[in-house]
């Protein structure tokens, strides 16, 4: 969601895993925060497939609904003629971040207060009858479940070179800024309590605003200071280092292939 499926090293590197010994605590440490991040994953998808049923009722503006057909689109471009693979990855996509336990907690964070909690707040507005809250808050659910989705598939695949799989997060997390600045309009500024308002109502009404809020803070804090500063910069870097051992390893072939050519033994009569 922010970059999870892409950042975060869910298996062990056999190199780091022959050089550095691991402590048994801290193994299974990293056993058990690796299975909460995969049980959030599959509860991820199996929402995502719900609220992308949910969400095609006309509650989505046109624009958002074609901002992932684009975005694919030019995840596509990119991947064939900008930033192509280097055909490392043989046995599989390796990770682009090493996430730490503090920033898995992070992510779990940002999971709970950008996609449970808003599915939560969507839900409620149709229990309540409440189609200004549902309208509200459905188009950054749409397009926080096409980001999941994608990140999940081309995660797994190694047609996309590291660049191309850190500006998935990035460019929704971007267009979802703008959503959310909308959504925080539309509870701050355009729907108000009637005078006669009971508790509960008051509750609900603050419960809407202040979770708009969160997640533009969130959601802010996550592209100013971590996709931009941190994982783009390490996808590029990671990118240029996999490029440079290609080269390097055609260059050895190249060289190896000339050195085994057969010299000619013919010689001239004398």
């Amino acid at each position: 969601m922010s970059g999870v499926s892409l950042a975060t090293a869910t298996r062990n590197d056999p190199k780091e895993a022959a050089t550095k010994p691991t402590k048994p605590l801290d193994k299974q440490e990293q056993t058990m925060i690796g299975s909460v991040m995969g049980s959030l994953r599959v509860i991820e998808l199996q929402l995502v497939a719900f609220i992308m049923v949910f969400s095609a009722s006309g509650l989505v503006p046109l624009l958002d609904l074609l901002f992932p057909a684009f975005a694919s689109v030019y995840i596509l471009v990119l991947a064939r003629f900008a930033f192509p693979s280097n055909g490392r990855f043989s046995s599989g996509p390796q990770e682009i971040f090493q996430g730490t336990k503090f920033f898995r907690l992070y992510v779990i964070v940002g999971t709970t207060v950008g996609l449970f909690l808003p599915l939560a707040y969507v839900l409620g507005g149709f229990a309540r009858g409440d189609d200004h809250a549902v309208r509200s808050a459905t188009p950054h659910l749409f397009l926080l479940s096409f980001q999941i989705l994608t990140e999940n598939i081309i995660s797994g695949l190694s047609l996309f070179s590291p660049p191309v799989r850190a500006l998935v997060p990035l460019l929704y997390t971007v267009r979802r800024i703008f959503v959310i600045i909308d959504w925080i309009q539309d509870v701050w500024l355009n729907k108000t309590l009637s005078a006669n308002a009971q508790v509960k109502d008051i509750g609900w009404h603050w419960f809407g605003r202040i979770l708009a809020a969160v997640n533009l803070v969130y959601f802010s804090t996550n592209l100013f200071g971590f996709l931009i500063p941190g994982f783009l910069p390490r996808a590029f870097e990671k990118y240029l280092e996999e490029r440079d051992e290609t080269h390097m390893k055609m260059a050895e072939d190249k060289r190896s292939a000339a050195g085994n050519k057969p010299q000619s033994t013919d010689k001239k009569a004398d």
